[in-house]
């Protein structure tokens, strides 16, 4: 089994996670989950910012939230954050803050991407110990998903 293959499982359920966040609330189509080291699902989140109106209701966000909750803890070092989309500079900073070790993500975001596109504050030294990073896991699925969102808000005109 590959590296980036023993992650296809929590990237499907991060992604159904992200079909989830359209069907509830129009969102952005991101999903994420936190997983322990023998891959037990911890937390799971989606983007939730139509559906809360808050701006950081990011998946990677309400993720770490609820791991923190459930942990009582905010430091989650021994957790992997499995997300569809390459974590923004406010997720990236997020992670850094929960020293998450390990973030695993589909699609990258060449647009706001913080973890090794336009930006790569993961592994900056400067801020923290440096995250390891895994991308590309299910990129085509996520990218799809992605592309026939925005392709579809377009078409119908909506925000």
């Amino acid at each position: 089994m590959s590296l980036t293959s023993r992650f296809d499982e929590p990237m499907r359920l991060a992604i159904a996670e992200a079909q989830r966040a359209v069907e509830i609330s129009q969102d952005v189509p991101v999903g994420a989950v936190l997983i322990d080291a023998a891959g037990q699902i911890v937390a799971v989140g989606r983007n939730e910012r139509e559906l809360t109106g808050d701006p950081t209701a990011h998946a990677e966000v309400v993720a770490i939230r609820a791991a923190s909750q459930g942990a009582g803890d905010w430091r989650l070092e021994d957790l992997t954050l499995v997300v569809t989309l390459e974590p923004c500079v406010m997720c990236a900073g997020a992670i850094l803050a929960a020293r998450i070790g390990r973030v695993v993500f589909g699609a990258f975001d060449e647009r706001v991407g913080a973890s090794g596109s336009l930006y790569d504050l993961l592994r900056d030294r400067r801020l923290a110990t440096p995250v390891e990073v895994i991308n590309g896991v299910l990129a085509d699925e996520s990218t799809a998903m992605l592309r026939q969102f925005f392709e579809s808000r377009r078409i119908s005109g909506s925000r």
